[in-house]
């Protein structure tokens, strides 16, 4: 049913058409951000997950050597 008022019927293009401008602003305005995100974390030095646990189990089997040299050392000691 359309209203034959034609100050309605602009009113209602009218409000459509903000509708729509604020929509597009809106989807602008969010891919400007996730930009400036990418761009900001793409000038960090992050490292993958795998590279990380290659580390963290290098660590720990550093950590296990020390614990047996140190045993080595202790057990040298004794005897000298």
């Amino acid at each position: 049913m359309q209203s034959e008022n034609p100050m309605i019927a602009d009113f209602v293009k009218l409000m459509n058409s903000a509708a729509g401008t604020l929509a597009g602003m809106t989807r602008e305005a969010r891919d400007s951000a996730k930009e400036r995100v990418r761009e900001t974390l793409g000038g960090l030095d992050f490292v993958s997950r795998e590279e990380f646990d290659a580390v963290k189990d290098m660590a720990a089997k550093a950590r296990e050597e020390v614990e047996v040299l140190k045993a080595r050392i202790a057990a040298l000691e004794t005897k000298g």
